[in-house]
């Protein structure tokens, strides 16, 4: 079994319940196991600021699939999501990002681990540090990553 973190965001439609729908179903997928989920939070959009704050949450998996089969399925729920990619970093119903598979460092054209934008995240990395404080990312500590973004305006919306 290998370890996964996966990020998940919304800003539409419904965010904080469109995630508490994600995180459901990622322990409906196929050889995969939700372990744990951190709290939600609240962040202003990266990218253009014409859209609305996105509610954000990491989920650790357990999982017997490949990453690119992982990909597959969380790509897939995006869609069962009705996410439509109009323009970078634009709102969404749902965005599922693969940040880290088990110690894999991949670059492939379909999939890039650990997640390349990840450690500029405050949204990814609090969360991450929620329910797992002692990560390593490319053998930095997560508690220095962390000590090197700024929050951006995060809110914790949920224990």
């Amino acid at each position: 079994m290998a370890i996964a973190y996966i990020g998940l965001g919304s800003n539409l439609d419904g965010p904080e319940q469109r995630v508490a729908q994600a995180l459901a179903a990622l322990d409906r997928l196929p050889l995969t196991q939700l372990v744990m989920a951190s709290p939600c939070y609240a962040s202003t959009p990266v990218g253009p600021h014409d859209q609305p704050d996105f509610v954000n949450a990491v989920a650790c998996v357990s999982t017997r699939l490949s990453p690119l089969a992982l990909l597959d399925q969380l790509q897939a729920l995006e869609q069962a999501h009705r996410r439509r990619r109009l323009r970078q970093w634009g709102p969404r119903t749902l965005d599922l990002d693969l940040l880290i598979f088990d110690d894999l460092t991949l670059d492939l054209p379909r999939l890039k681990v650990p997640h390349p934008c990840m450690h500029e995240r405050a949204f990814v990395l609090v969360p991450l540090a929620d329910i797992a404080p002692d990560l390593a990312i490319d053998g930095m500590p997560l508690h220095r990553l962390l000590a090197q973004v700024a929050d951006g305006g995060l809110r914790r919306l949920s224990p």
